[in-house]
């Protein structure tokens, strides 16, 4: 039986001024810097090879191009700016990721992403706070690192332990014959999601840092007791996942190697492997300058400053009334 469509919004109308505002709040943050708003392509020639993100494909001809993808993030064009000299940028972008929909996701989503050119990691954490304790008027984050997460909430070190061991642990949540193609990796993500950031940020923001070096991505890798980890955070209120920040590679040859490496895991996954980004790569060759990278998620912010549960209390028109 068809249903008709409803017409109206699902925010409130104390929701869209909420939205308007933070907008202002996040451009005069921004501005008192000194910060360069910019505006990239939404549709693009190239997806991503990240084998956690599925992109949507796009049909389009024009001249002697044809087709594209709604991108994922702004991040590669925006690295081409800093590239060819902008300096630190920053970007609030629709952006696109397939398959993801539920409490907190929306297949077309609000994102702010900037990118700070002399910054580490540590500074821009720091800036981060800043700005989303600024918004939502709250304490300013703990700092913990991954590894104790882990061994806190899901009972194991995610250096030390087993595929085995790390696979054993997982069955509280999936059956063995599930966990069969998952990978280390696979059983780190889904121990983060189901045992431990549930129990992040209540009380007080956290960041998560020092991830392993297998889950960098586009993120520097040092060691650190033994261990390679990644110059990567992310930042939880309230058992939210906020953003996602990188100390940025830089090198050209590190970075094909990633996306090769990404490519493989595609192809062992049984998903379509991406075209690399020859554009991207090409700047980088030209070199990058120094910098640190974040992604944040404004309809996540929005809804921690309006306390809802559900991403369309805050969308005027997700996706089945857009």
């Amino acid at each position: 039986m068809n249903l008709e469509p409803v017409w109206q919004p699902s925010a409130s109308q104390a929701a869209l001024k909420s939205r308007a505002q933070q907008l202002s709040f996040v451009r005069g943050f921004f501005a008192k810097r000194g910060v360069l708003e910019v505006e990239t392509p939404v549709l693009g020639r190239c997806g991503v090879t990240d084998v956690n993100l599925d992109g949507i494909p796009a049909q389009v001809s024009a001249g002697t191009r044809k087709g594209g993808w709604l991108q994922t993030s702004p991040e590669y064009h925006m690295k081409r700016l800093l590239v060819a000299g902008c300096g630190s940028i920053f970007q609030i972008s629709r952006v696109f990721r397939n398959g993801e929909q539920g409490r907190r996701h929306n297949p077309e989503f609000s994102m702010l992403e900037w990118y700070r050119t002399g910054f580490d990691d540590v500074t821009l954490m720091a800036e981060v706070s800043d700005l989303v304790c600024g918004w939502l008027g709250c304490e300013r984050p703990e700092i913990i690192q991954y590894r104790d997460a882990l061994r806190r909430w899901a009972h194991i070190d995610p250096f030390a332990a087993t595929d085995l061991e790390l696979m054993r642990r997982c069955e509280e949540w999936l059956e063995p014959e599930q966990l069969a193609d998952l990978g280390r990796d696979g059983c780190l993500d889904l121990l983060m999601s189901f045992a431990v950031e549930p129990n992040l940020g209540r009380g007080r923001p956290v960041f998560i840092t020092g991830y392993p070096a297998s889950q960098a991505s586009l993120a520097r890798v040092s060691k650190s007791n033994g261990y390679e980890t990644a110059h990567r955070f992310e930042l939880y209120v309230d058992g939210l996942e906020l953003c996602n920040g990188y100390w940025e590679l830089t090198d050209p040859r590190e970075q094909r190697l990633r996306f090769e490496a990404d490519n493989e895991l595609r192809s062992r996954s049984g998903k379509p492997e991406m075209e690399l980004d020859e554009a991207f790569l090409a700047a980088l060759d030209q070199g990058l300058p120094e910098c640190s990278g974040v992604a944040l998620g404004l309809d996540r912010l929005l809804m921690l400053k309006l306390g809802v549960q559900d991403i369309r209390e805050v969308l005027a028109f997700p996706f089945e009334r857009a």
